[in-house]
This record gives structure tokens, C-alpha cells and sequence, in this order.
């Protein structure tokens, strides 16, 4: 498969109707990015995409630390469940 752009095409990035917003950016950063060629639009929706995801992963595991945390004491102290099937 021939990748023609660093990032995916709109159609992937933007999974929903895209609703106008207004965001302040570096103008110096923007005007570089025109200069480029660069789409700001799905250049900003990817960023968000990628925030909005490392997000939500903190969030699961922040109320889901006590859960890990016991799970990983209980190994500790008795060992995996099935280690004496595993061949390696």
C-alpha cells in the first residue's frame, strides 16, 4: 500500500461530522504548516484524537489502580495461577 501523507486520510481521522471550532495556535507554527502544505484541520484533529485517547487511558487506569495493585500483590504472594502448565 502507497502512503501518500504522514497522516490518515481524513475519512479515518475524523470519525464523526466535523463541526466548526475555533482554536488559537502559534501563528508562526501555522504559517509553517501552510507553507508546507499541511491540512491544519486534520493536522489538529489528529492531535486531538491522540490527546483524547493517552487520556482516557490514564483515566481507566486511575480507577482501576486498587484493581491492578490487588491483582499484582496476589501474585506476588501465591504465584501465577497455571504457572505449573506453562512449558517454558
Amino acid at each position: 500500500m502507497r502512503m501518500t501523507s504522514a497522516f490518515p486520510s481524513r475519512r479515518s481521522a475524523i470519525k464523526s461530522v466535523a463541526r466548526p471550532t475555533n482554536v488559537s495556535l502559534d501563528s508562526a507554527l501555522v504559517a509553517e504548516a501552510k507553507a508546507l502544505g499541511v491540512n491544519i484541520s486534520l493536522a489538529s484533529a489528529v492531535g486531538l484524537e491522540e490527546a483524547v485517547k493517552k487520556a482516557r487511558g490514564e483515566r481507566w487506569l486511575d480507577e482501576n489502580r486498587a484493581a491492578l495493585e490487588s491483582s499484582n500483590a496476589w501474585v506476588e504472594a501465591n504465584g501465577l495461577p497455571l504457572a505449573k502448565y506453562r512449558l517454558f
